[in-house]
């Protein structure tokens, strides 16, 4: 129990962080906003910080995709992926539901918008098609489990992972928030789509599908160059 409390609050920092630095302090009036620049920072910092928080419980997955891509990499064992899961997707819900009262107590609040949800086509922050959303989700997911499995290798300088690991998800934002708002975890996708509905819920199934199969080939890829055996 103590692994999953830690998925839920490793899970629960990233979409607060994340998600709440894109909703509540990437536009500001004033020019106070922290832009673009500054929500893929605040992801790559809350992976960076819960990893070196929590990480040393659960191994700091915080991400389905990553906790199905160590399994795929021989890394984790599948009895306990479904509660691995559950616990990131309930952190997801969670840290949205904060968010939304946070948004909420507004005194013109009127409607929590998009919510940085991930989408395509029209939902795209750039227009980006399904098939151009689908190719960064799998692309950066992939790389993403790559970075994951190598910084975590035993021959790997010890103590470094994090770092390497939040830095390396702080260029995946810079590189694919224009086309999918970036999500390479589908908790972090669910945890704020559940609140908008509509569109946000019936796009929902692009952002699991793209980081799972991105996060098998990525730890397939790793094991294919490290040489590492099942």
């Amino acid at each position: 129990m103590n692994k999953y409390g830690a998925e839920f609050l490793g899970t629960f920092w990233l979409v607060l962080g994340g998600c709440g630095s894109a909703v509540l302090a990437a536009v500001f009036p004033g020019a106070l906003g922290i832009g673009f620049h500054g929500v893929a920072l605040a992801f790559g910092l809350t992976v960076l910080t819960m990893a070196f928080a929590v990480g040393h419980i659960s191994g700091g997955h915080f991400n389905p995709a990553v906790s199905i891509g160590l399994w795929a990499g021989g890394r984790f064992p599948a009895a306990q992926l479904l509660p691995y899961i559950a616990a990131q997707v309930l952190g997801g819900l969670a840290a949205g539901g904060v968010l939304y009262l946070i948004v909420s107590g507004r005194a013109d609040f009127s409607s929590i918008g998009d919510f940085a949800s991930n989408g395509f086509g029209e939902h795209s922050p750039g227009k980006y098609s399904l098939q151009a959303a689908l190719i960064t989700e799998v692309v950066m997911t992939a790389f993403f489990l790559l970075i994951i499995m190598g910084a975590t290798d035993k021959r790997a300088p010890a103590g470094f992972a994090p770092i390497a690991i939040g830095l390396a998800l702080t260029l995946i934002h810079l590189i694919s928030i224009p086309v999918t708002n970036t999500s390479v975890n589908p908790a972090r996708s669910t945890g704020v789509a559940i609140y908008v509905g509509g569109w946000a819920v019936e796009q929902l199934w692009l952002f699991w599908v793209a980081p799972i199969i991105g996060a098998v080939i990525g730890a397939l890829s790793y094991r294919m160059v490290a040489g590492e055996q099942r």
